[in-house]
């Protein structure tokens, strides 16, 4: 069992299968974090990430400068404020969670519940609001409701209805921040001028709770005129650290010590203007006057004296490290800098302004559609995802009336029109994705548009279409050889590395664990696998760190070739977080021919009926054979009319198949899933 320790707050060391050696440093975009939980936790990178933004940006605010900007104003405010004792209204700030996820159910890990999400509002609004009879009241002399709550968006930026929690299958285990940044981030944000953006990731380094984006300023004179990067702004944190676990008991979480959404609460913080209690240096300022000076961090909930010996340090303000059901106070002097910044920065003083939270008229009956990601792998189509001609897409119910059936119509290049009859059951804001048959497939721009929900026209129609470039999937790469050979050169960090080949069926065939660091490279792992005919298999490798196994610790490697070496299946080394290569395993026919192209079966998923689609005639088909995960044979069929071209899959177990359909010379494997 691995320990994680502290040493001098500075480096951890892990100690694991007999062999003790320094772990890698702990750093968070390229800083080395200072404070490290005894559990081993990077409780904030807010601070790091705004020095790699001013290293990335010469036009970014420093520290200095910020502070500089921002003293004057709150002065002018708290004068203001002992003219007149008006302090204004509540700010509501509309927020959307943008859900990452990586093709996982709802409520799997890291797709977590809309109960989740809906529990870390609510912690936000106990804490800023200092509500009484919730964790988030204090009886602190200087104690503060701040005056700003929050609430989910009810319009999405088309103008359409929306329950502000936005999912989005990345087609990736997890992230480094550096990939959040440069990719997560401006690939799903909403106008941050509108809404606070917050992202829930499972990060690569499992030991980081979160981090957000300090506010900026901008057009003052003596002051650059940068406002910081647009498309990054927010507050991102790791799934299992968002939402309260006293809320929303049955979601996913991590320790008991961060499981009450103060972790959220402390990087809005940071979003909204404010620093840590100990101003990121031992008994540094965090220029609030209100906050007792404090050496460092604080974990637990410890009692320390004051840098000052004047008092305790107030471990119980959100903005220290403390644990959760530790935290409860925000001061007055906190209050006056998000005041401040909710009145000046860019794209905070709009958010005051945002109606994005408030509701818009709803209609009975309203479809929205919506396309999904289909992940591959190194470049395959991966052996989960269906087969034949199918488009994914997710129909949600944004109309009052529960949502029982839809039409969906499609074309391809303008081509003719077919329709898809989707049934089921979905009250208000919920949702179902699915594999929707295309007939007729051909590569080309395919729209798709819902026309009648609940059997009637639907009635908004700024939500029905999507429009995307269609291609008819390819099946990953077939190899005529059953025995393989599988090298691993793990770097110097094999604690961080573990391995698996999983069949169609999802089932684990071989797979390697998580082994002892070393000084030096470890000994080459070689295995040799016995992979049945008919199957297709997916490898993959992790790296719990998000720096794959070359080059900086060593040159690892990994490889699976055939026993005599001459064909490589799947090579690599420099990955992130993790990679994955799908091929088949003697796969009749799977090298598609020009004359069976347009062949492809339907629905697929299937609960009993498979149907096989030959648009180019059925004299091409003259045979058919369904194969398990296991390369056997479970059924045949010779076609003599287009009556045969069905197979009955009732009796059939859940799980994946291969189904080749053969004119007598050549023929094609298709995969698809019984229900």
């Amino acid at each position: 069992m691995k320990k994680i320790t502290l040493f001098s707050l500075l480096s951890l060391f892990f100690l694991s299968v007999g062999y003790s050696q320094e772990a890698k440093p702990k750093t968070v975009f390229g800083k080395q974090v200072t404070n490290v939980s005894p559990e081993g936790l990077v409780r904030c990178a807010s601070t790091e990430y705004e020095q790699y933004l001013q290293q990335n940006d010469p036009k970014r605010m420093t520290d200095a400068q910020f502070e500089a900007w921002l003293a004057p104003l709150i002065e002018h405010y708290k004068s203001m404020q002992a003219v007149s004792s008006e302090s204004g209204g509540v700010i509501t700030i509309p927020v959307v969670v943008h859900v990452i996820h990586n093709g996982q159910a709802v409520g799997t890990a890291p797709n977590i519940a809309d109960g989740q999400v809906e529990s870390q509002i609510t912690v936000m609004n106990q804490d800023f609001r200092r509500l009484a009879g919730t964790p988030g009241f204090n009886n602190s002399a200087v104690g503060a409701d701040t005056m700003i709550q929050f609430a989910l968006a009810k319009v999405d930026p088309n103008g359409n209805p929306t329950n502000g929690i936005d999912r989005q299958n990345l087609c990736q285990a997890s992230w480094t921040t550096d990939a959040i940044n440069s990719t997560v981030k401006p690939g799903t944000i909403w106008d941050p001028t509108q809404y606070m953006n917050m992202w829930s990731v499972q990060f690569a380094d499992g030991s980081l709770l979160g981090y957000a984006q300090f506010p900026n300023a901008s057009g003052l004179p003596g002051l650059n005129a940068s406002g910081g990067s647009a498309n990054t702004d927010g507050v991102v944190a790791n799934y299992s650290y968002f939402g309260s676990r006293t809320l929303f008991p049955t979601g996913l979480y991590g320790d008991t010590t961060y499981d009450k959404g103060r972790t959220m609460t402390h990087e809005v913080g940071h979003f909204l203007g404010l620093r840590h209690i100990w101003g990121d240096s031992n008994c540094g300022t965090d220029y609030c006057a209100d906050t007792p000076t404090a050496h460092t961090a604080n974990f637990g909930c410890p009692t320390v004296a004051n840098c000052s010996n004047t008092g305790n340090e107030m471990v119980q303000n959100y903005m220290d490290y403390t644990d959760d059901s530790c935290m409860n106070i925000f001061t007055v002097n906190q209050k006056d800098r998000f005041t401040v910044i909710m009145n000046n920065a860019p794209r905070r003083v709009t958010l005051k302004t945002s109606t994005k939270d408030l509701p818009i008229p709803l209609f009975a009956n309203d479809a929205e559609l919506k396309l999904e990601t289909v992940c591959s792998t190194s470049g395959s189509s991966g052996c989960a995802t269906g087969s034949g001609a199918t488009l994914k897409v997710t129909i949600y119910n944004r109309g009052t009336a529960t949502l029982t059936s839809a039409v969906i119509a499609y074309s391809i290049d303008g081509g003719a029109s077919s329709n898809y009859n989707w049934s089921g059951s979905l009250a208000a804001n919920k949702f179902a994705t699915f594999d929707m048959p295309i007939t007729n497939a051909a590569n080309g721009v395919l729209t798709a548009a819902i026309t009648t929900a609940n059997g009637v026209a639907d009635q908004r129609a700024t939500n029905n279409e999507v429009t995307t470039y269609y291609e008819i999937p390819a099946g990953p790469a077939n190899y005529t050889f059953n025995n393989y050979v599988f090298r691993l050169q793990r770097d110097q960090y094999g604690s961080e590395t573990t391995w698996n080949l999983k069949n169609q069926a999802g089932t684990t065939l071989y797979s390697g664990a998580a082994t002892a660091n070393t000084t030096g490279l470890p000994a080459l792992f070689t295995q040799n696998w016995t992979l049945a005919s008919g199957g297709c298999y997916t490898f993959t490798i992790n790296d719990s760190y998000g720096d794959g196994i070359c080059c900086t610790y060593g040159n690892g490697y990994y490889d699976i070739k055939s026993t005599d070496g001459a064909t490589i299946v799947a090579s690599g080394a420099s990955f992130s977080a993790t990679e994955s290569k799908s091929f088949t395993v003697n796969a009749l026919g799977n090298d598609t021919f020009e004359s069976l192209n347009d062949v492809y079966v339907f629905p697929n998923p299937t609960r009993d009926v498979l149907n096989i689609a030959v648009p180019t005639g059925i004299e091409l088909i003259k045979d058919v054979t369904v194969y398990n995960y296991l390369g056997q044979v479970v059924g045949q069929k010779n076609i003599i009319s287009a009556d045969d071209l069905t197979i009955n899959t009732s009796n059939y177990s859940s799980g994946v198949y291969l189904i080749t359909v053969s004119n007598g010379s050549e023929s094609k494997t298709l995969r698809f899933i019984k229900e």
